[in-house]
């Protein structure tokens, strides 16, 4: 009952099925083009958001990323893992500001405030994420030491240097523009301190003539909100555009011992991670069908489920052949002058 009373996010009921008309014509399956998605990112995404958040909370959990997993390690402890190195990879002390850009519902925020005794702030565009973000802060009693600001990333409320650290998990693959977002972030950042992200990037091995590679990015581009996919070369010079020095950077998905998108895909089974097994999402696609026949859920709801559904059977695809990943992972530092 609660993805039902949820379904929408911000959007008023009656208006969901529009959204979803509008949300789908910005993307290449439905003959919408790239230039439009970067023109009007910041609607698309907050379209994307209100409608599959609810979705993504009632099968993910409160963080909405992957995680490099080991055997024998559940899919929650790999979140809280993956979640943990960025914040060693950081170096982060108690007592630092630091700030997540893009922050979902604050899952990861929350997580790595208590473990390194840190105040984070969530930056968000998306009212919906930050209603329920400020509830489970309340509801985890991390509320005096983490909040939450809605603004745009690429045009931060926020003076220049004023965060000890900068991180974001799998959230600037939204930006129309790499380097425009990670110069920002650089502005925000103190002089000498840190930026770590995961970031969703087609590979080395992505070839931009092959209909099929084309066709799994779409796939994955209309289920999780993206105006495009940037490759990681484009990322790195992206980054160092902007000013950054870079320590380290890598693509971490090709080290995991078990597959990053293994909760997604529909011939592995796992109690523990039931709501994402093949089973699991017929389950939910067949409750959602039925709540949006008998009017609990909006109308449009099942065409929300039907996208995402799709993006897990590119991602899934993006990973066997490995031309995506979602995480290409850097750690880079602002230069404590600029003559640096």
């Amino acid at each position: 009952m609660d993805l039902a009373s949820n379904l929408g996010g911000k959007i008023e009921k009656a208006q969901v099925l529009s959204a979803v008309d509008k949300y789908e014509k910005y993307h290449a399956s439905y003959g919408g083009q790239e230039d439009e998605r970067k023109a009007n990112y910041s609607d698309m995404v907050n379209k994307y958001y209100d409608l599959a958040t609810s979705f993504y909370e009632f099968g993910w959990g409160e963080s909405f990323h992957f995680a490099t997993r080991w055997v024998g390690e559940s899919l929650r402890e790999s979140i809280k893992r993956h979640e943990h190195f960025l914040a060693l990879q950081l170096g982060l002390t108690p007592g630092q500001k630091v700030l997540d850009v893009g922050c979902g519902i604050g899952g990861p925020l929350r997580e790595i405030s208590r473990f390194s005794s840190t105040s984070v702030t969530g930056l968000n565009n998306n009212e919906y994420q930050i209603t329920r973000g400020k509830a489970l802060n309340r509801k985890t009693g991390v509320d005096k030491t983490c909040n939450f600001v809605k603004a745009d990333f690429m045009k931060m409320p926020f003076e220049d240097n004023s965060f000890d650290a900068v991180y974001a998990i799998e959230a600037t693959c939204h930006a129309p523009d790499a380097y425009g977002c990670y110069k920002e972030i650089y502005r925000v950042l103190k002089p000498g301190q840190c930026f770590a992200a995961y970031e969703w990037c087609m590979t080395d091995s992505f070839d931009p003539n092959n209909q099929e590679h084309q066709k799994i990015k779409a796939e994955i581009e209309i289920g999780d909100g993206l105006p495009d996919i940037r490759l990681t070369t484009k990322c790195l010079e992206a980054f160092k555009q902007a000013g950054f020095e870079v320590i380290w950077e890598k693509e971490l998905a090709s080290d995991s011992p078990l597959p990053w998108y293994l909760p997604l895909d529909k011939s592995h089974f796992s109690l523990s991670s039931f709501r994402l097994t093949a089973v699991g999402r017929l389950f939910t696609r067949n409750m959602v069908k039925a709540l949006e026949f008998v009017g609990l859920a909006p109308k449009g709801s099942q065409r929300v489920q039907d996208f995402l559904e799709k993006a897990a059977e590119g991602l899934v695809e993006g990973g066997k052949r490995e031309i995506f990943t979602p995480m290409y992972f850097f750690l880079a530092r602002k230069p404590a002058s600029e003559s640096n």
